[in-house]
């Protein structure tokens, strides 16, 4: 069963597995003891954080092992802002971050502090030219990731590290999704990973601090990994990571240009095999494994379902597969279509003939969850004919996506061209759904307006 999830998880590299038995044999011990077992223990884990700094490009006493990706984020951030508190508490970061980014920002606006977030433009990028435009006297912190983990788009790192340098101001990179595939160009300040993103064990990260960074570690003091990651090391888990980190870069080049081809060839094939489908981040700047799209009259969690029957594993942005019904920020941020999203993401050695059974099978499931639904066929979308007084309300309250905008679309030709379709909804997709619905079929989206029975009265004006 082919799995095309690997930017949420990857299988144990096969040198992880051996370098982890290797290590929980010999490094069992405590590398702050003296003994000979302790010496054993200490001399494995400073050869892994030699080994994993060489690999992010900094020193080995800049880099300290964490117990997770989220961890080595959080404690960067704490870290930094606690560090230059004097200077502020201004943060930035991108609308695009990965959450545990956000969910840091939240609480630290919560607790008193100011944050700008950036946006994107629809292929997810930031503007460097803006991001430098939020930078003010008083920030303490900038965040911004190396590529964005459900689209693929790779950010304006080197950009946005000169000018936070020459503003004074530290950057802290999330390279979870990049790391694998070389380390992250420019000044950056202090950055984070995880790895099981690259085919290390789960429950292992690591976080960079440049040397001058004014960092000031959070909570209780401890004297392991210089404070800034309390606790007894992990000693088979880093060297797990390190030995997979650097096995999987000697492989780096090859196995990004195959996988760019192949990722190529879906960006290409989809829009030719499906109808109302959006193919979503940047074309050109982006990672070699990942390609996204969302396709119009699906549902999500359905599509995920069909998907999987048929033997892929894969991802969504959808809010119909999540549990708070709130489609994916990123896609929200873009402004694309988020329903019917699918996120392939290609691990290393994937076969060439399993993508082509992917594009196979994929017109079948879609055609089959878009039936189930009952969404209207290209020429059922002219209608019946006008309807009075060139208005027509459609009521999909209580109705999730993409419900709503299948009736939309049911209805936008019993309206004259000029005249306005009502779209009430209390879905929280519908407000990026149906502007995303009225761009790609081309008519005009006027807005919205507050539903006096709840939600919301989308305005959509027939233009064609």
């Amino acid at each position: 069963m082919p799995y095309f999830d690997a930017a949420s998880a990857v299988p144990l590299h096969p040198v992880a597995r051996q370098a982890l038995q290797a290590s929980l044999d010999e490094g069992w011990a405590d590398p702050a003891r003296l003994h000979r077992e302790g010496r054993r223990a200490r001399l494995l884990l400073d050869a892994a954080r030699e080994a994993a700094a060489e690999a992010v490009g900094c020193r080995p006493d800049e880099l300290v092992f964490t117990t997770s990706g989220t961890r080595a984020v959080h404690t960067g951030m704490a870290g930094a802002l606690a560090g230059r508190r004097r200077a502020g508490q201004h943060l930035i970061v991108s609308s695009v971050e990965h959450s545990c980014v956000l969910h840091a920002a939240e609480r630290h606006e919560a607790d008193g502090g100011t944050v700008t977030r950036v946006g994107v433009d629809r292929g997810g990028a930031v503007d460097a030219g803006e991001f430098a435009d939020g930078l003010r006297a008083d920030t303490a912190l900038a965040c911004l990731q190396s590529a964005n983990h459900e689209v693929g788009t790779v950010q304006p790192v080197a950009e946005v590290a000169e000018a936070c340098r020459s503003a004074g101001v530290p950057l802290l990179v999330d390279a979870a999704q990049s790391l694998a595939w070389g380390p992250v160009d420019g000044a950056w300040s202090l950055l984070a990973a995880s790895a099981h993103k690259w085919g290390g064990p789960a429950g292992i990260g690591l976080l960079a601090v440049r040397k001058g960074v004014r960092f000031s570690p959070p909570g209780p003091s401890d004297e392991r990994e210089s404070g800034r990651a309390p606790g007894f090391e992990n000693i088979p888990a880093a060297v797990a990571a390190a030995a997979s980190l650097r096995a999987v870069r000697a492989e780096a080049a090859a196995e990004a240009a195959r996988l760019r081809e192949l990722t190529g060839r879906i960006r290409a094939r989809v829009p030719e095999l499906l109808t109302d489908v959006e193919v979503v981040g940047d074309p050109e700047r982006r990672l070699p494994g990942i390609v996204t799209f969302s396709c119009l009259y699906v549902d999500g969690e359905a599509l995920l379902h069909e998907l999987d029957r048929a033997g892929f594993s894969v991802s969504s942005g959808s809010s119909c597969t999540s549990s708070t019904l709130m489609p994916s920020h990123v896609l929200k941020a873009m402004g694309v279509l988020s329903e019917g999203n699918v996120r392939v993401s290609l691990p290393a050695g994937t076969a060439a003939e399993d993508v082509e059974a992917f594009l196979d099978a994929l017109p079948r499931v879609v055609s089959s969850v878009r039936a189930q639904l009952g969404a209207p066929a290209a020429d059922e979308e002219r209608g019946r004919g006008p309807a009075a007084g060139g208005e027509l309300v459609v009521d999909t309250l209580g109705r999730r996506c993409p419900i709503p905008v299948i009736e939309l679309a049911k209805v936008i030709g019993d309206v004259p061209v000029g005249g306005v379709v009502r779209v009430l909804s209390d879905d929280e997709a519908a407000r990026l759904d149906v502007p995303a619905w009225c761009e790609m079929r081309g008519q005009r989206y006027l807005g919205e307006e507050p539903e006096p029975r709840g939600g919301v009265a989308y305005l959509v004006r027939r233009e064609r």
